[in-house]
């Protein structure tokens, strides 16, 4: 997919007064019969065609005006007649069309008007006449004036004879063609040369068909309903090169169409909006329209659209009076019309009550590296040896479009060293045009609040939490919450996770508007966020009050060779050794460095000209010098690796709102108490010499604590209780040494995370914790409980816990935990050693539990109080190593089961219960997984064969068949029993009976063979004593056997891995499914677990297209082949004379040596259904099928789950 714009010659997306058609004609040959008659002919067929009486006003230019509609207009219909070179205005014209066409690529259609094209080429007949007379005007004028006429003849002569070399229409008195005819097949080769033109739309349209599909299926849905669609985005991502390609390839559909483009810029010049309407009126009426102001426009396009289906397009749209000035009311609309809009301000959409919206994406990698290439390279793959550089500008891009193209355009012939250096470039000035584009959106912010608080997100807080963000920055902006809305509405950022995403080209478009503050001298700008622009002006002492934002981080200086020994003044930076534990932190407790680390001797006096400084990052850094002249305006302090055992008390924290030293050597926090009232955050986490907590008396507003991996912390301040009614978040994890918590901590009404997960050395909890009624995540993993051998002997902890959420509980295993506090949303007790015996009877008071962790805990079942947890969502039972069965699972919308080595069935309440299941890797004892497969262990062949009467046991045989499961991710080798030749009741001789050929029914690990002729006669048997063999995917049968060609009684074969055929009519018989034999190998040196194949079965007559991909698939021993066997039940959907195509898809490794078709009548089928298989009787592929208007769609069946939105799809059923 290419850029946004580009440069136009023959669009009607970029000026106001563009045309499709330039039709240029002698009057008085054609003007009142054929020409007026292909004029209409085409404006009905929605193409806006200049014709020169229609559109020249009288008092106007008119050869500047024509001029100007050639120019303007896409294509041209030259209509040669018998005097068309007695006109100099036609000759002209002529000239000027094909030079357009040489220089801007304009299309051009020659008719031939009961002249022959060797008239025009040579100059005969009335073309000769005309050229007489101009040849006695060069003699009758002057010296000068003989040059200029003899240079104009000779433009015209050639004129004709290259566009009578084009080719094109000859209109003749022809019997048996009327003059409409030869119209029509005029109008049908300007479309086709018009349609040709949709590459104008961007030079390279990579990813295009994707983009547009749900845009183009809205089109065509034939809904009165939602008239209008909205294609919003970030600039750059291709919203209109989107809107250009829907309009191109659609709007012959509407008996009226236009295209604005540009609409934000255009509305702001003079008269903005009126020329807009102007234009509207004139693509959907065909007529010029004056108007005077808004007002009237708005009445005459309401006029003009009531009574015609149109598809407009309303391109960069911004503000909600553009919408209503040019198009009035959604309402007024004819009934099936279309209106588009593109927009970067999402507000709009709720303003306008716009329910449908088409967000575009960033381009994937790959679509990224071939536009790139396509741009960079002339290529759609970029040269060997410029590869690696090609993947670092499509990583800088992000997949941007705009980005892509200018960056490529710009590198296009370049060599390797000027790429390496533009790259080098690029990672510290942006490219200047992608910039240009971008700042649309950051100038379309309405106050500087907005863009101040955009350029400090985009400096310093992207991937950051949106809540410490509004933390940090509301005592700036107050109104953060508001602002970081506004610019999501504007897609200038983007809240996933509740984290703050901001494109990297945007982010970097916001560091380089600082940037431009002062180019030369960075202590001059608002914001230093690279750590080399910080360096600079710290060495330097080049701070001024301008900054109000730093980012440091010494580590990065030191790694960064370009700073060592250097110096602008000449001399020799001074790094001294210092001891490690200054820097020695790690994001990995009980990591850090030991090594003896350099230094540049800062101190705090060059902070003292910040004084508007709010925002401070350094790291790995020590200050040295007192701290009472430090800016007193900060608002947020993250120091990571604070190097000191305390925080000085000459330190101005008074202003601050968050307060992060992680990683610090902070032994505690400050001496004695300290009142900082703004403080909401404190982060003190890896701090691993924090011995105790602050008193938090002297913190009224703080919000969130956090203090996970203070591996020493012992003390925990009983002031927390002062926090009641403020704090909501509280992480103390893996504070090993933490033997108690205070009883205040109960006090926290507003508590709404409590984390203690690791904090294993616990001997007590207040009991009071059922008090806290607003905790709804309550994370306490890996608090094992200990290993008695009486289960009434319970970890101290534990019987705590427990105790305080049952008051006055006597036998605390008896009891159900009915005090749980009611608002807890999440639990987690992974890792706990909880067995099933550990749980209450009933759950049935957590009415708001959603998700809950029971993962790594010696568990062999599902608790009952599970089942009455009403509004659980997701349940993780990951590596539960004891658990086999999960019976009667209650509702649940994802299900994690990943290592669980024992499990080995899993079933539901009721089909409606039945969870996406997340994880199943590693669960090889698995049989039973209900509403995807069911495999059972045979009883035994001996059994079996009783069953089948048969006799001849003595030629039972045993080999192994090794598959692999896509949904476990494991391997397993099952056996085979092998019996010889034996009768069978629904074969026979006719049907080719062949001791050498066996049917394996496959059951993951456990695989019966017995030998066959019909697939379908024996399987319709087979299924009411071995249905549990069998694997049933949504009604598919997936079989393998080892074996190399598809057997004889096939109907139909074919080498390679596709086949087509027609199904036929047998007589009294109607087919109603297949069977497809597929013969594989696979490559074990190219082969890797996890790799799949699909099976795609194309009914063309029913523009249907199914894929499916098995569980589960035989592995051939090395040099062998494999055959796999795959049953589909059609019923009525599959009728004589439907074209079936067959392909098997493979990855690399799979090789497909042959495929086979064999097929069964409805005798067969209902031989099947009627089976003792359940599974088989209510689940086959059609199976709740609806009527779509939507046709041709691919729904693909992976892993035993229909993938999301690809149910399958029928076409319109009359």
């Amino acid at each position: 997919m290419g850029s946004e714009r580009r440069p136009q010659t023959s669009s009607s997306f970029v000026s106001p007064s563009i045309y499709h058609v330039f039709l240029s004609f002698r009057g008085e040959d054609t003007r009142k019969t054929f020409t007026d008659t292909l004029y209409a002919t085409l404006v009905g067929a929605g193409w806006r065609t200049f014709k020169d009486d229609n559109e020249i006003e009288r008092g106007e230019n008119i050869k500047t005006e024509l001029e100007n509609a050639i120019i303007n207009s896409r294509s041209s219909i030259i209509i040669l007649s018998k005097n068309y070179a007695t006109s100099t205005w036609c000759l002209d014209e002529l000239v000027k069309i094909l030079e357009h066409k040489r220089t801007k690529g304009h299309a051009i259609l020659p008719v031939f008007y009961h002249v022959d094209p060797s008239e025009v080429r040579d100059q005969k007949k009335s073309f000769a006449e005309a050229f007489t007379r101009y040849e006695r005007q060069i003699e009758a004028e002057s010296d000068e004036g003989k040059r200029e006429w003899m240079d104009k003849v000779q433009k015209w002569r050639a004129a004709l004879g290259e566009v009578a070399d084009l080719g094109g229409v000859l209109v003749n008195d022809q019997e048996d063609r009327k003059e409409s005819e030869f119209i029509e097949e005029i109008l049908q080769l300007i479309e086709d040369k018009l349609n040709r033109t949709i590459s104008s739309v961007a030079p390279y349209l990579v990813g295009i068909s994707s983009r547009v599909k749900n845009i183009i299926s809205w089109l065509e849905d034939g809904s009165h309903d939602d008239n209008v669609i909205a294609i919003c985005g970030m600039s750059g991502i291709g919203k209109t090169t989107v809107a250009k390609y829907v309009f191109t390839t659609n709007f012959r559909r509407f008996e009226g169409s236009s295209f604005l483009a540009n609409i934000q810029d255009i509305s702001q010049q003079p008269d903005g909006l009126i020329r807009l309407q102007k234009q509207l009126l004139y693509d959907l009426t065909g007529k010029k329209s004056k108007i005077q102001d808004t007002d009237e426009g708005i009445i005459k396009i309401r006029d003009a659209i009531c009574f015609k289906r149109v598809l407009v397009i309303l391109d960069d749209i911004d503000q909600q009076e553009q919408i209503h000035t040019i198009i009035g009311m959604k309402n007024w609309f004819c009934p099936g019309s279309k209106i588009i809009i593109t927009t970067k301000n999402s507000c709009l959409l709720k303003v306008q009550e716009i329910q449908k919206v088409h967000k575009v994406r960033e381009m994937g990698n790959d679509e990224s590296l071939e536009l790139f290439s396509w741009h960079s390279f002339g290529e759609d793959h970029p040269a060997d040896d410029y590869m690696e550089l090609s993947k670092r500008v499509v990583k800088h891009c992000g997949g941007l479009p705009l980005a892509l193209q200018v960056l490529g355009s710009s590198l296009r012939g370049k060599n390797i060293d000027v790429w390496k250096s533009a790259l080098d470039k690029l990672e510290a000035i942006p490219a200047s045009q992608v910039i240009k584009k971008l700042k649309f959106g950051y100038d379309s912010l309405k106050d500087d609040h907005d863009k101040n608080l955009f350029l400090d997100i985009a400096c310093f807080f992207t991937r950051k939490d949106k809540d410490y963000v509004i933390a940090v920055l509301d005592e700036s902006y107050i109104y953060t919450r508001v602002g970081i809305q506004n610019l999501t509405d504007r897609f200038l950022l983007m809240i996933e996770g509740n984290k703050l995403i901001m494109h990297q080209m945007l982010r970097d478009m916001g560091r380089e508007i600082v940037r431009q503050e002062s180019s030369r001298k960075p202590g001059r700008r608002t914001r230093l966020w690279h750590y080399k622009d910080s360096f600079n002006v710290l060495r330097e002492n080049m701070g001024s009050e301008t900054i109000e934002g730093l980012f440091f981080d010494m580590n990065m200086v030191k790694e960064d060779e370009s700073f060592m020994g250097s110096s602008s003044s000449g001399r020799k930076w001074l790094f001294t050794e210092v001891k490690s534990h200054w820097f020695g932190f790690s994001r990995h407790p009980n990591k850090f460095s030991s090594k003896t680390l350099n230094k540049l001797e800062l101190g705090t006096n060059l902070f003292t000209i910040m004084n508007k400084l709010r925002l401070l990052q350094i790291n790995c850094t020590h200050l040295n010098g007192a701290y009472k002249d430090f800016p007193k305006n900060l608002r947020w302090l993250y120091w990571r690796g604070f190097s000191l055992k305390c925080v000085p008390n000459d330190f101005p924290l008074e202003s601050l709102s968050v307060l992060d030293m992680r990683n610090s050597c902070l032994e505690r926090l400050w001496e004695g108490r300290r009142v900082l009232p703004l403080v909401k955050i404190l982060n003190l986490s890896h701090s691993h010499s924090l011995i105790r907590t602050p008193d938090f008396s002297g913190l009224p507003m703080l919000e969130k604590l956090v203090l996970k991996e203070c591996v020493n912390l012992i003390e925990f301040h009983e002031s927390i209780g002062t926090l009641e009614a403020r704090l909501i978040f509280l992480n103390i994890k893996n504070c090993k040494r933490l033997q108690k918590l205070p009883r205040e901590i109960c006090k926290l009404k507003v508590l709404k995370t409590f984390i203690i997960s690791g904090c294993s050395n616990l001997v007590e909890l207040p009991r009071d914790l059922w008090r806290m009624q607003s905790l709804e995540v309550f994370l306490a993993n890996e608090i094992p409980m200990s290993q008695l051998p009486s289960k009434r002997k319970q970890n101290p902890i534990w019987h705590a816990l427990i105790r305080s959420w049952v008051p006055n509980a006597k036998k605390v295993l008896d009891l159900p935990w009915v005090s749980l506090p009611k608002s807890l949303v999440k639990i987690s007790l992974s890792g706990c050693n909880l067995s099933e015996v550990d749980f209450p009877r009933d759950f049935s008071n957590l009415m708001s539990l959603r998700n809950l962790d029971l993962s790594k805990n010696p568990i062999s079942c599902l608790p009952d109080c599970i089942r009455t947890l009403s509004r659980l969502s997701n349940l993780e039972l990951g590596s539960c190593t004891m658990l086999k069965f999960l019976i009667d699972l209650p509702r649940v919308h994802n299900l994690g089961l990943g290592s669980c080595t024992s499990l080995e069935r899993v079933t539901y309440l009721s089909v409606r219960c039945q969870a996406r299941v997340r994880y199943l890797y590693g669960c090889k004892e698995l049989t039973d997984m209900e509403g995807s497969f069911k495999l059972e262990t045979m009883g035994g062949i001996e059994k079996t064969m009783k069953l089948l009467e048969l006799s001849m046991w003595d030629s039972v045989r045993s080999f192994e068949v090794k598959l692999y499961n896509n949904l476990t991710h494991t391997e397993s080798r099952g056996p085979v029993k092998v019996v010889s030749p034996l009768p069978f009741p629904y074969v026979t001789p006719k049907e080719g009976v062949d001791g050498s050929t066996f049917i394996c029914v496959v059951k993951l690990l456990h695989v019966t063979a017995v030998p066959v002729g019909s697939f379908v006669c024996f399987l319709s048997y087979l299924m009411r004593f071995f249905m549990t063999q069998v694997i049933f995917e949504r009604g598919l049968i997936s079989i393998y056997l080892p074996g190399s060609k598809v057997p004889d009684w096939y109907c139909y074969m074919s080498a390679g891995a596709t086949l087509s055929f027609t199904v036929p009519s047998p007589p009294d018989l109607k087919i109603q499914g297949i069977t497809v034999c597929s013969v594989y190998t696979i490559d074990w040196k190219v082969w890797i677990a996890g790799i799949q194949f699909y099976l795609i079965i194309h009914n063309e007559q029913k523009n249907v297209k199914l894929i499916y991909s098995p569980t589960c698939y035989g592995l051939p021993e090395a040099q062998n082949e494999m055959l796999w066997f795959t049953h589909w039940i059609f019923l009525s959907q599959l009728d004589a004379g439907d074209t079936l195509n067959v392909s098997v898809v493979t990855m690399d490794g799979f090789s497909i040596k042959e495929i086979g078709i064999h097929l069964m009548h409805g005798e067969q089928v209902d031989m099947v259904l009627n089976s003792n298989s359940q599974e088989m009787q209510r689940d086959y592929p059609y199976q709740g099928l609806r009527p779509t208007k939507r046709q041709g769609l691919v729904d693909l069946y992976c892993y035993g789950y229909l993938g999301p939105g690809l149910d399958y799809i029928l076409p319109d059923i009359p």
